[in-house]
């Protein structure tokens, strides 16, 4: 299966016009066309219905494959193209919002970095496919847990950060007063969708254990990346939130005691060691370790 007629048919099914893909990806319309003849071709399948432009059953299924199959070529790429790199000097880290810690923070270098603040499951990706050095990935585990991250490429995990989790809740809220809440007893309540600011509600109810989509009821979303205005919502009333503790600071926070979670921070490099890259990240993470 060719990679580039894969991604021709994955453009034009996400953007449902051959016109549109093939100004997205710079080619003409009937080179469009024959890209996606050829594959069905290959495959001896119909991909695509032409009017309206929709995936066939089959090609549903082929983008269910496309998107890790792709992934992993860029990931390949990538990963050899640092050995014929020119040595670094700066540093590119991606980075989750609740990873920056004010400790991880203040170990960062002084010049020539680069921060992109992404959402936790973009992380991986951008260090594997080449977008940024190092990652910084957060999520909740049992202490001394690793966390579970996709399989997007070989990559290298070290612990950099551990700490307790509390949930937010209002001043006036009946449970503020208590000295632990256990998940059990929020399970009814209703919680802030922040997925990219804060625990995503799904994690929530994994970690729970409870009948799948019972409970933790989403309140207000918030779909922004500033973790004190998820603290600040919290305290108004719009919805529950955990966060690790460092994070609830100022905010009403009950630490959560049962069941036996942490927050947890890793930082993620490619897997192998490549001369040009070593300086910045192994400056990076010998801050971190400090």
């Amino acid at each position: 299966m060719d990679p580039h007629l894969l991604r021709t048919y994955v453009t034009v099914a996400r953007l449902a016009s051959f016109s549109e893909a093939a100004r997205d990806l710079g080619y003409t319309q009937s080179a469009v066309s024959q890209h996606i003849a050829a594959l069905e071709s290959d495959l001896g399948l119909p991909l695509l219905t032409r009017r309206p432009v929709a995936p066939t059953p089959a090609g549903e299924r082929l983008l269910e494959h496309a998107g890790a199959l792709l992934l992993r070529l860029d990931a390949a790429r990538a990963d050899l193209e640092r050995f014929t790199a020119a040595p670094r000097t700066t540093l590119g880290v991606a980075a989750s919002p609740l990873a920056l810690t004010a400790r991880i923070v203040a170990a960062l270098p002084a010049t020539g970095v680069t921060l992109h603040a992404l959402p936790r499951e973009r992380v991986p990706v951008a260090v594997a496919t080449g977008e940024a050095d190092a990652g910084l990935v957060d999520g909740i585990a049992a202490p001394s847990d690793p966390l579970r991250l996709p399989d997007v490429a070989p990559l290298s995990a070290t612990p950099v950060a551990e700490e307790p989790l509390a949930v937010v809740l209002p001043d006036h809220h009946p449970l503020a007063g208590r000295p632990g809440l256990r998940l059990d007893d929020l399970v009814d309540a209703r919680w802030l969708d922040a997925p990219a600011a804060g625990i995503p509600l799904d994690r929530l109810r994994a970690v729970h254990g409870g009948p799948a989509g019972r409970g933790f009821r989403p309140g207000l979303r918030y779909d922004g990346t500033d973790t004190r205005t998820l603290a600040v919502l919290a305290a108004a009333g719009h919805g529950l939130a955990l966060l690790p503790l460092s994070a609830a600071q100022g905010a009403t926070a009950v630490p959560l005691v049962s069941p036996r979670l942490v927050h947890r921070t890793e930082l993620l490099v490619p897997a192998g060691a490549h001369p040009e890259a070593a300086g910045p990240v192994a400056e990076f993470a010998g801050r971190l370790k400090r």
